[in-house]
């Protein structure tokens, strides 16, 4: 079988190695516009910061080496500019001739993926002005900041290449400003928690300003000096615009094969709207596991999934995709944050009924050497008690949390399903008790009752008005509330009425949950304990 492949890197690497691997005697050939294929992406900010010391470890395979070890046949630097779907014929152009060429095929992988958005805005062409999406990107810009004289930045969008960037530049000793449009950081993380993450990127030296627009960027002897914003101008030596990607399809604009928004739509199999015709990675829609609806997944990680799979139906088979579920995680200084599932908000607008818990948990044993505490929001719905999603943020393991989230959310699981697991524990690993199992019990307390909680969002909506507050924690820490010693309360407390509104507050959350338990049983009937304590939420008292 005769099969083009259009684009190298991710999805296209993978469909074309593993149809070699089904059938030896299948004709592939690679169409790559690039002169790079099978790149590390996702690892170009890390190249950036010297995390990856060589540029030639961003190159996982040559066009030479590729063909070596699979058999299928690469063209580089050959761009694909029309499919002729009733002839089933491409044409492509070789870039460094001109010349025109035509590839016939029995069947089509389009893997073309996308491209930064290059926004029209003054001053896009001085120097020092940087994307994020190439090996050339990440090694330029190395260089640059080698030679000296780089002293601030600004990094346009807040997302996870974004923040790496910031990240990394800061590692490279440049002071970097990161600037979005959008209200919060990190699309996929509900509003508290995003705003978790952005003190937390404070603290760590890299101020984030959201709901700002990028109006132009001025320059001073052809090298950019300032970028205008609708709030304020920030004095910069380069600027990184990671502000989204967009499928490279426009080729494909009187084709007929169906899209949305430029994005090629697919059924399960990977196949477009034409069955010999497929799609996958970023120029390629999924399905979103939980809801069924259509959902851009431009990961890595969902183009090898789908190649596979892909590769496999290609070849008779009727294998179908099981779907994402928005699945991430991010390194940034001091924090790790992870999600997958829906958040809360997503789960109201598809018709559940959710109810959430934020915990703050150990990571490891807490007498273990670099015992980190992770911040955890679980979401499942009140009905069926369906787990439906988790945000993890802090310092420890926690990929290991979303995995076990994914899983659950894949099988459909409620919070029953995954009591009492055997997971793994050994002091420098894990806790006793694991972290994705004690939030897991945290919200099964809250959704029978023994918990009577606020969340951070409710607090911060002005929710704990009325309320007195009463510092539970291991000592004093709130300025101004009355401190309660856990060990102490054998009785009813004095000066607190058994009806009166009361907000526990502790460190994380877990010492007002056991002042709480012992309040009830002295018959007091109006207590709330705050999530994630003071350590999530910033509490003051007027």
């Amino acid at each position: 079988m005769k099969i083009v492949v259009l684009g190298g890197v991710a999805a296209g690497t993978k469909i074309a190695a593993k149809l070699m691997r089904e059938d030896r005697s299948n004709e592939v050939v690679i169409l790559n516009k690039g002169e790079n294929i099978s790149y590390a992406g996702c690892g170009l900010p890390y190249y950036v910061g010297h995390v990856i010391g060589e540029k030639e470890e961003l190159i996982v395979n040559t066009p030479a080496k590729y063909e070596g070890l699979t058999g299928a046949k690469v063209l580089v630097r050959t761009e694909a500019t029309k499919v002729d779907r009733a002839a089933k014929q491409v044409t492509a152009v070789d870039l460094a001739t001109g010349e025109e060429k035509t590839f016939s095929y029995d069947k089509l992988v389009i893997a073309t993926g996308a491209s930064p958005v290059n926004p029209p805005i003054p001053g896009m062409d001085l120097e020092n002005v940087f994307f994020m999406r190439t090996p050339e990107d990440a090694i330029t810009l190395r260089d640059l900041i080698a030679q000296g004289g780089i002293a601030r930045a600004v990094v346009v969008g807040a997302g996870y290449i974004g923040l790496e960037v910031a990240e990394n530049l800061k590692a490279n000793g440049v002071k970097a400003f990161v600037l979005d449009m959008a209200k919060h950081v990190l699309p996929g993380f509900d509003p508290e928690c995003a705003e978790y993450i952005e003190g937390k990127l404070s603290e760590a030296g890299i101020p984030v300003v959201t709901g700002v627009t990028v109006t132009g960027i001025e320059g001073k002897d052809g090298k950019v000096a300032k970028v205008l914003t609708s709030k304020k101008a920030y004095k910069a030596d380069l600027v990184v615009m990671s502000a989204g990607i967009r499928p490279n399809t426009a080729f494909l604009a009187d084709t007929g094969i169906e899209m949305f928004k430029g994005t090629i739509l697919t059924n399960a199999f990977g196949q477009t709207n034409d069955p010999d015709i497929y799609a996958a990675g970023d120029c390629a829609m999924v399905r979103n596991a939980i809801t069924g609806k259509p959902a851009w997944s431009p990961m890595g990680s969902t183009a090898n999934i789908a190649g596979r799979i892909i590769a496999q139906n290609m070849m008779g088979k009727e294998i179908g995709y099981r779907g994402v579920l928005g699945t991430a995680v991010c390194h940034l200084p001091g924090l790790d944050v992870g999600r997958t599932g829906l958040t809360e908000a997503q789960a109201k607008e598809e018709g559940f009924d959710p109810i959430s818990v934020i915990a703050l948990v150990d990571a490891k044993a807490h007498y273990m050497p670099g015992a980190g505490t992770l911040a955890v929001k679980m979401i499942a719905d009140k009905q069926t008690r369906r787990l439906l999603g988790v945000q993890v943020m802090g310092t420890g393991a926690v990929d290991k949390v979303v995995d076990v989230a994914v899983v659950g959310i894949m099988m459909k699981a409620t919070l029953e399903d995954l009591d009492g697991l055997d997971f793994a524990y050994a002091p420098p690993f894990s806790t006793a008790i694991h972290p994705f199992a004690h939030v897991l019990n945290v919200l099964k307390n809250k959704m029978a009752g023994n918990l009577e909680s606020m969340t951070p969002a409710e607090y911060a909506a002005g929710e704990a008005e009325g309320y007195r507050i009463l510092d539970a924690s291991l000592k004093p820490t709130i300025e101004g509330a009355p401190y309660i010693d856990l060990p102490s309360v054998t009785g009813p407390i004095d000066g607190v009425d058994k009806d009166e509104k009361v907000l526990l507050v502790c460190n994380k959350g877990k010492r007002a949950y056991l002042v709480q338990n012992r309040l009830k049983a002295f018959g007091y009937t109006n207590t709330k304990v705050l999530e994630g304590g003071n350590l999530f939420t910033d509490v003051t008292v007027d």
